[in-house]
């Protein structure tokens, strides 16, 4: 036993030095560089300043303000990229002609880069010539083309629309291969006793494809809690904020304004918030399988 163990210890000692490379170094020098303020003032010299930065943060309405607007971004497109994952991936779980060539189509968004198709997105909301403006006109809907990107509800509304549109196919693709582990007996025996579909699903489909849903809601909340690319290619964090994620704030504080100390505890921060709302999240989830 004890030999095995060693070799367990051998095997996983490489990902283990790549992941205190990649992941516990950065973190642990964001943390001791946010101790220290360092930035144009100083010369960009470090200069110890404690815990400075952490009460100057508590007080960065910006940063707040940061925070709201990508929790709320997260959120919502988290929540409908599932509720749509789900219903593509019963699609795709279906007997039909074309199916492979659909399922390979249905992936397009996710493989396309997040930096162009943010771009097509902000022309297609364009106000003076886009094609949502176009068609809303033709319709009569409306006489003067919206201002989608300098409206601060609506911005957000777009950028929601474009990262719904990119990411639930990979949802979609994640519960597919769950409902694909699925014994199509279990639902058979199920129908023999009378059961409806909708009731298949909440007692058969769902508990057992948990473990997939966990993983995609949890990778996708993490990673549209760090968005950048897309939000900075269609508004910038405009207008006047309105869709300014953490990470554009951070970005601005470090490459813009060269506050490289504020910017390392705006990183600290939002690593430890980001650590406890995926917990939360992951805690939901378990013990809403535990239920069914």
């Amino acid at each position: 036993m004890k030999n095995e163990n060693q070799t367990a210890w051998l095997i996983m000692l490489p990902a283990l030095l790549l992941l205190i490379f990649v992941f516990i170094y950065p973190i642990a020098s964001a943390f001791l560089l946010s101790l220290f303020t360092k930035n144009l003032g100083t010369q960009l010299e470090p200069v110890f300043s404690g815990l400075s930065n952490y009460f100057r943060m508590s007080r960065d309405g910006r940063f707040l303000q940061a925070i709201w607007n990508t929790s709320v971004f997260t959120t919502i497109s988290v929540t409908l990229e599932l509720i749509l994952g789900m219903i593509l991936a019963l699609i795709l779980n279906q007997t039909f002609f074309g199916r492979s060539a659909v399922r390979v189509i249905s992936m397009i968004p996710w493989a396309l880069p997040t930096a162009i198709m943010g771009l097509a997105w902000a022309w297609i909301f364009n106000d003076q010539y886009g094609v949502v403006n176009d068609i809303l006109q033709r319709l009569g809907v409306i006489h003067t083309g919206i201002n989608w990107l300098g409206n601060p509800t609506l911005a957000m509304l777009v950028l929601i629309i474009a990262d719904v549109w990119k990411t639930t196919p990979f949802l979609g693709i994640i519960l597919l291969s769950g409902l694909q582990s699925i014994p199509q007996d279990l639902y058979e025996a199920h129908s023999i006793d009378g059961a409806k579909p909708w009731q298949s699903f909440c007692q058969i489909t769902l508990p057992l494809i948990m473990p997939q849903v966990l993983i995609a809601v949890l990778f996708r909340f993490a990673q549209a809690f760090g968005v950048f690319d897309l939000v900075q290619v269609m508004t910038g964090g405009g207008p006047a904020g309105a869709t300014e994620t953490v990470s554009i704030y951070i970005y601005a504080t470090v490459m813009r304004y060269l506050d490289f100390g504020y910017g390392a505890t705006l990183v600290v921060i939002t690593f430890l918030l980001l650590i406890v709302i995926v917990g939360l999240v992951g805690v939901l989830l378990l013990s809403f399988k535990k239920d069914r």
